[in-house]
């Protein structure tokens, strides 16, 4: 999803065209098994899309308002981070779709953490609710762009998470030819640019270099993956899509080459392993410092979503770069942390216009500005179906303390938190010990303990875990 990247205290603007503010695949975490299905004739009548909005918990979604032109693909992806999607079924003429999940509990944290932030597609709010299903039942004979998307999605699985005395079909992964892909737009109406097709093609896994030319007055690029698999997810989910509406038609192959050899970083061709390469034609070089990572700031921002990379700014050192795991967390992030107060200050939070935060070169010096937080235990949300994404709340005075040992008592709580420069006002233990509601006097002081003490050591292998809550003591 686009917008990963968030931006505190610098203001930026977001796209606005078609397969850009799509959703499509991006997590390596992504589940994805059994069958994708496109409504026929008879599975239409089965399903009329007629669900009522308040229906009880069911493992099948029922999702409206679907923009025309949406795919398999980007309703899929809806669902991949809470767990395994186990059918599809496309209303199309109805602009809705049902999805179903392999079990309830998946479908009700999807539910709970889609009505904290709305789900866009294609800049288009939709709406997910319980269906009154309780399975999909539909033809079991797959058209040929559901097994297109259903190949890219195990070929990914399969290079991510392989699992010991799991065996996939011969058809179901075909080796890609080469990390490198041809591609050419048709219909060019518009201008696409080389940041337009980084953009787009980050979402199937780390694009390294692109370079971009016209020939037979047609504008084609080459660029280069990580890993082949990452070439062929991308080949089977964007051939013959559409950047923009009705026109700029990506038509995509693998290349004979297997490496490129980028020898500029400007609007023509870009090396992002090697951000120190010249502009050459007094285009712009790419700054190194693009770049992620800082301190313990990140557990105030871990409360919306895992933190991948922070920088902050050289020349700015009030701003910061910060890059969540997908853009639903940056939005959320923006939602609930935009206009709060941190060190007396009133924070700002946008979306950023870059989708990554590069690293620094190895050798280089940033003087400390950056860190990755990619393989950080604290994060929160790694883990799908994580009932985390249920207990997503506004900053507010009372905190929600978990993981207390049985020899903490209540006044070294209290003692611990007025230690952060707050006041405690009220406390109460939960009736098992384990957990406590903890409310400081202002929503600020709130914000300050979480960030000084989440993940705090209390003993006993014991590390304090400590949320926003929505209850007051």
């Amino acid at each position: 999803m686009d917008g990963i990247v968030t931006e505190v205290a610098v203001g930026v603007k977001r796209g606005s065209d078609e397969l850009l503010s799509g959703s499509v695949l991006s997590s390596p975490n992504s589940n994805m098994s059994s069958m994708v299905v496109t409504a026929n004739g008879n599975d239409s009548k089965k399903f009329k899309g007629e669900d009522k909005m308040d229906g009880a918990p069911s493992r099948v979604l029922h999702i409206r308002k679907l923009p025309g032109e949406v795919t398999e693909t980007e309703v899929i992806a809806l669902g991949l981070p809470f767990g395994k999607v186990t059918n599809i079924l496309m209303l199309k003429g109805k602009n809705q779709a049902f999805l179903e999940l392999a079990t309830e509990e998946a479908a009700i944290t999807m539910v709970n953490y889609y009505s904290a932030v709305t789900p866009h597609l294609r800049n288009q709010p939709i709406y997910i609710q319980y269906s009154n299903h309780k399975e999909l039942k539909t033809d079991n004979t797959l058209n040929q762009r559901a097994q297109a998307v259903l190949q890219a999605v195990t070929a990914v699985q399969t290079a991510n998470t392989p699992l010991s005395g799991t065996t996939v079909s011969e058809s179901a992964v075909t080796p890609a030819q080469s990390p490198v892909l041809r591609i050419i737009i048709d219909n060019m109406y518009y201008p696409v640019t080389l940041d337009v097709l980084h953009q787009i093609f980050s979402k199937f896994g780390a694009v390294l270099k692109i370079i971009t030319f016209t020939k037979n007055n047609q504008f084609q690029a080459l660029l280069q993956y990580g890993d082949p698999v990452n070439a062929q997810q991308a080949k089977l989910a964007l051939d013959g899509q559409n950047i923009y509406n009705a026109c700029c038609t990506l038509r995509i192959d693998f290349s004979k080459l297997v490496n490129l050899n980028v020898k500029y970083n400007n609007d023509k061709s870009r090396d992002y392993t090697r951000p120190d390469l010249p502009s050459g034609d007094g285009q712009p070089a790419l700054d190194p410092a693009i770049a992620a990572a800082f301190a313990k700031e990140t557990s105030l921002l871990g409360v919306y979503g895992d933190v991948q990379r922070v920088k902050i700014l050289y020349n700015k050192k009030d701003s910061a770069l910060i890059q969540m795991a997908d853009g639903n967390q940056s939005q959320l992030a923006m939602n609930h942390l935009n206009g709060q107060k941190m060190y007396g200050k009133i924070i700002r939070v946008t979306l950023s216009k870059h989708q990554t935060v590069q690293l620094p070169r190895e050798g280089l010096d940033d003087q400390g500005l950056t860190k990755d937080f990619g393989n950080s235990p604290l994060h929160r949300f790694k883990k799908p179906g994580s009932k985390n994404f249920q207990n997503i709340f506004p900053p507010s005075a009372t905190l929600h303390l978990s993981n207390i040992p049985p020899s903490v008592a209540e006044e070294d709580l209290r003692t611990l938190f007025a230690n952060t420069g707050g006041t405690v006002k009220a406390f109460k233990f939960f009736q098992d010990h384990k957990m406590a509601l903890l409310q400081m006097a202002t929503v600020e002081e709130a914000i300050q303990a979480l960030i000084d003490l989440h993940n705090y050591n209390l003993g006993e292998n014991h590390h304090l875990r400590v949320s926003f809550s929505k209850s007051t003591i």
